[in-house]
C-alpha cells in the first residue's frame, strides 16, 4: 500500500481511490498506537462532518482503536471540527479525530487529529503518528453495539456541550435586541443545526443534509457564496451574511450591502474589537499569506505579532503555550482568545456580530474605523490548476529567483517563510505558494483596490503560464 501523508491540515483524499476503509484502518491504527505509547487518559473523541461515508469511516475508527482497549467517546449525528476540538479538551481524551475533508472537493473525505488543548495537533505529534501508520491494513472486527456492551464505546452529544459554552460566552440578549438581521449559508456543511438553533430569525441557505454538497467545494470563498450575496442584496433588511465551510471551522462574512468581507478584514475587525473596545491583551499570530496590514495595526496598538508557515497547527502551538488575542490565516481559519485554541467559524462570526449589536455600526462603518488606522486595502487569490511537472517548474524558478518583476511592478524584497512573497510597489504584495491539501499552485495579491488586485493576478497567471 502507498505512504500515506498528513498536509497542512490533516489527510486527504479522494474517497474511494485513496480514501478508503483500508487507509482508514490504517491512519486509525497509527492513532491507537501513539495513545498506547502517550497514554493519559486511554480515551479519544470521535466523529464525522456532512461528507459522504462519514459515518461508515468513522465506525472504522471506532472498531481499529477500541480493538487496543482504547476507549472511543463517539459523537452521535454529523458534528463541526471545532465541536470535536472543544470534546478533546473538555471530555478527558487523548486525541480527538474527526473525520472530515474541510473545504475540499466534494469527491475527497480526510482524517484531522485534535489534541487534548482543544486544537489541531502538533505538527511533531502529527509526525509521530505518520510514522506509526502500518503498510498493511488491521483486521477490522466487531461492531459498535458489541464496543458498547464492552464498556469500550461512550455516546456522546457534543453539539449540545458546544451550543451551551457558546451560550454561556456570548451576549445573545444584546445581539437579539439590535435587531440584526443574518443571512447564513452552511454551504450543507456541519452548521446548520448550531445557528438554526442559536440563531433562530436567521435565512438560512443550504441548511440541508447533502453529502455531495451539489458539486461545489463547501469553502467560504465569493465565488462559491454568490446566492448568498444576491439574497443580502435583494433583502435590505438583512444586515450581515456569515458563511462557513464544510466542517464550520472557516470563516466567510458579508457586509449589509452583500460585499464580500474577506479573513484579512475579519482578522483586523477581531483584534480591534477585542483590542480596543474590550481591553484584552495578548500577541497576534498569523499565517505567513495573511495582510501586512495586521502588522500595521499591531504596531499602533502596541500589540506583538508574530507570523508563521502556512497551517493553523502552527499557530495553535503557539496558543496552546502563550498569550494570544487572536490568531488566524489567509483561508478563513481564525481562533480569538476566551475559547478553544482553534479555528471557529461560527464563534468568529458571533464576537462580529456581538461587536456591531454593542456598537450600533454596520460592518461597512467598523471597516472603516479599521482603514483609519491602516488604510483600505483589497485582497484576492486565484487557484492555479496545472500538471505537477508546470506547478514544480514554477516553484523552480521562485526558487532560482529567476523573476524579477511582476504585473509591471520590479520585486523590491522577498520572504520566503513557507512560499515566496514578494513585495512591489508601496502596501502591495504578490505571493505564490505550492496547496497543501489540493494539487493547485495558489497565487495571492494585495493592493490598494479591487482593480488592481485583478490586474495583478490576470498578468502574474500570464506571465506564470507562458
Amino acid at each position: 500500500m502507498s505512504k500515506i501523508k498528513f498536509g497542512t491540515d490533516g489527510w486527504r483524499a479522494i474517497i474511494a481511490k485513496d480514501y478508503t476503509v483500508e487507509n482508514v484502518a490504517r491512519v486509525a491504527e497509527a492513532t491507537a498506537l501513539w495513545v498506547k505509547k502517550n497514554n493519559k487518559y486511554n480515551a479519544i473523541v470521535l466523529g464525522y462532518d456532512c461528507r459522504f461515508g462519514g459515518e461508515l469511516f468513522a465506525e472504522t475508527t471506532a472498531l481499529v482503536v477500541a480493538a487496543h482497549g482504547i476507549k472511543v467517546k463517539l459523537a452521535k449525528g454529523f458534528v463541526s471540527t471545532p465541536m470535536i476540538s472543544f470534546g478533546a479538551n473538555r471530555l478527558g481524551t487523548d486525541i480527538g479525530v474527526i473525520i472530515t475533508a474541510s473545504h475540499n472537493p466534494p469527491t475527497y473525505n480526510g482524517y484531522k487529529l485534535k489534541s487534548n488543548a482543544g486544537g489541531p495537533s502538533s505538527p511533531a505529534v502529527i509526525a509521530e503518528v505518520e510514522d506509526l501508520i502500518p503498510d498493511t491494513a488491521p483486521a477490522i472486527k466487531g461492531n459498535l453495539v458489541e464496543l458498547e456492551q464492552q464498556g469500550l464505546l461512550e455516546w456522546v452529544n457534543l453539539e449540545d456541550m458546544y451550543i451551551d459554552h457558546v451560550k454561556a460566552n456570548f451576549d445573545f440578549e444584546a445581539i437579539e435586541e439590535s435587531g440584526i438581521s443574518l443571512a447564513y449559508d452552511a454551504m450543507y456543511g456541519a452548521g446548520q443545526n448550531v445557528i438554526r438553533r442559536l440563531l433562530p430569525n436567521a435565512a438560512l441557505l443550504h441548511c440541508d443534509y447533502n453529502p455531495g454538497f451539489h458539486g461545489r467545494a463547501p469553502e467560504p470563498l465569493h465565488r462559491n457564496l454568490q446566492e448568498l450575496s444576491a439574497l443580502i442584496k435583494s433583502d435590505v433588511s438583512i444586515d450581515a451574511g456569515l458563511a462557513t465551510d464544510g466542517d464550520a471551522d472557516r470563516i466567510g462574512m458579508y457586509d449589509e450591502n452583500g460585499n464580500f468581507v474577506d479573513s484579512h478584514h475579519l482578522l483586523l475587525l477581531l483584534v480591534h474589537y477585542l483590542h480596543k473596545y474590550k481591553g484584552l491583551t495578548g500577541k497576534v499570530v498569523i499565517a505567513f499569506s495573511v495582510s501586512n496590514k495586521l502588522k500595521k495595526l499591531c504596531q499602533a496598538y502596541g500589540i506583538e505579532i508574530e507570523v508563521t508557515k502556512i497551517g493553523f497547527k502552527y499557530i495553535s502551538e503557539i496558543m496552546v503555550k502563550e498569550d494570544v488575542l487572536v490568531g488566524g490565516e489567509e483561508s478563513g481559519g481564525i481562533a480569538v482568545k476566551g475559547h478553544i485554541p482553534e479555528r471557529d467559524g461560527i464563534w468568529d462570526g458571533l464576537v462580529i456580530l456581538e461587536f456591531m449589536a454593542k456598537t450600533g455600526k454596520t460592518l461597512t462603518q467598523l471597516i472603516q474605523e479599521v482603514y483609519d488606522v491602516v488604510g483600505p486595502f483589497s485582497y484576492d487569490r486565484y487557484d492555479l490548476h496545472l500538471t505537477e511537472e508546470k506547478k514544480q517548474s514554477i516553484i523552480t524558478n521562485c526558487t532560482n529567483n529567476t523573476y524579477t518583476a511582476f504585473a509591471g511592478t520590479t520585486i523590491a524584497q522577498l520572504e520566503d517563510i513557507d512560499g515566496f512573497k514578494y513585495y512591489l510597489g508601496e502596501d502591495e504584495t504578490l505571493m505564490i505558494r505550492p496547496s497543501g491539501t489540493e494539487p493547485v499552485l495558489r497565487v495571492y495579491a494585495e493592493a490598494a483596490t479591487p482593480e488592481r488586485v485583478k490586474q495583478m493576478l490576470e498578468e502574474t497567471k500570464a506571465a506564470l503560464l507562458s
